[in-house]
């Protein structure tokens, strides 16, 4: 997967994260060419820990789709940041299984449709 490719899936992914309808046949569209397990991976490791608080809030604050760019920076923040500390990864993991947990019907509608496209 390109540079490219990945941030395109991860916008398509932060589609799930807004205060809106969420198009789950549009993302598996847009990211069915990929790897399911690599996308399933994108969205719980990369667009989760950055996007999930919006779900989380009483008034969120993105209700019709992210910024792209300030999404890709803020990902790229946060693995860099993993990346160089012991402690943030280890805080992160603990974040990813929560939100795995906690986000698991995100996944589920998104397996769903790639079955009605395929």
């Amino acid at each position: 997967m390109t540079k490219q490719q990945r941030a395109d899936v991860r916008w398509a992914l932060s589609d799930a994260f807004v205060d809106n309808e969420v198009d789950y046949a549009a993302i598996a569209r847009r990211t069915r060419e990929f790897d399911r397990d690599e996308v399933k991976r994108i969205l719980f490791e990369e667009v989760a820990p950055v996007c999930h608080s919006n779900l989380g809030s009483t008034l969120p604050t993105i209700w019709l789709c992210f910024n792209r760019q300030e999404l890709e920076d803020d990902i790229e923040k946060m693995l860099g940041a993993k990346e160089n500390s012991w402690l943030k990864r280890k805080a992160n993991a603990l974040l990813v299984t929560w939100l795995k947990s906690r986000y698991k019907y995100i996944w589920t509608e998104i397996e769903k449709q790639y079955q009605n496209i395929s």
